[in-house]
């Protein structure tokens, strides 16, 4: 195999992507347990040392995995998220006041996230009704039954790790790395991708695309991310 090119610009090397990366900017970082993690991005946007951050994530990460470190480093100043619970410092800073935390049902996160994405104007669902989760919220009848109106989600850069990226960014990941990383791709103004592996434009099955490149902006070689074996 020939080895790729940069004929659409998008290869760039890690310090040239994190000039995206600035104070007060919303990101996504996909990954789950630190699974689909960019371990490389994360590491680079803790030494950057960015600050009030709007972080939106499957979860706060586990301790020292995924995004952990930017939340328990006082980078984030709001977090959209599903989970806590496995990242001690979110749930200290919670309660002290520090750090503000949206919480949504993993599905609904993943659809407002998908609605982001496509330019959906939010999405309905019944989950939460009846509970604390609908203060504040529009609610919506359909037939005769009432849903909330759950409001769509995007990002100033999302951080995406991929299996294989072409030189045009058309995107492949390993088995339940994959997540949300497809749909954070699709819902941000600039998508940036650790690729494990970058190989030429035609290299990918175009019926193995998950991530078109007309998505992605700026392709990495980093480091990848860490894992348990098990991904």
């Amino acid at each position: 195999m020939s080895e790729p090119g940069n004929k659409f610009g998008k290869i760039q090397t890690v310090e040239q992507a994190m000039e995206h990366i600035a104070d007060g900017i919303t990101i996504m970082v996909a990954g789950f347990g630190g699974i689909g993690s960019s371990y490389t991005l994360i590491q680079e946007i803790i030494r950057k040392g960015v600050k009030d951050l709007t972080l939106i994530s499957i979860d706060a990460g586990d301790p020292d995995v995924g995004p952990d470190h930017i939340v328990s480093g006082g980078q984030v100043k709001k977090l959209i998220t599903s989970h806590i619970g496995a990242t001690k410092a979110a749930g200290e800073l919670l309660n002290a006041g520090k750090l503000e935390v949206e919480f949504s049902p993993q599905g609904t996160l993943a659809e407002r996230i998908r609605a982001g994405g496509v330019g959906l104007g939010g999405i309905l669902t019944d989950v939460g009704m009846g509970t604390v989760i609908e203060e504040g919220k529009q609610k919506v009848t359909v037939d005769g039954k009432e849903y909330l109106l759950e409001t769509p989600l995007r990002a100033d850069v999302a951080i995406i790790l991929a299996q294989q990226a072409d030189e045009f960014g058309n995107l492949t990941y390993s088995k339940t790395a994959r997540g949300m990383n497809p749909l954070m791709a699709r819902a941000a103004d600039i998508t940036i991708v650790d690729a494990k592996e970058i190989v030429p434009l035609g290299a990918i099955d175009p019926e193995h695309v998950i991530t078109p490149g007309a998505f992605v902006d700026i392709i990495v070689h980093g480091g990848g991310d860490w894992t348990w074996g098990w991904q």
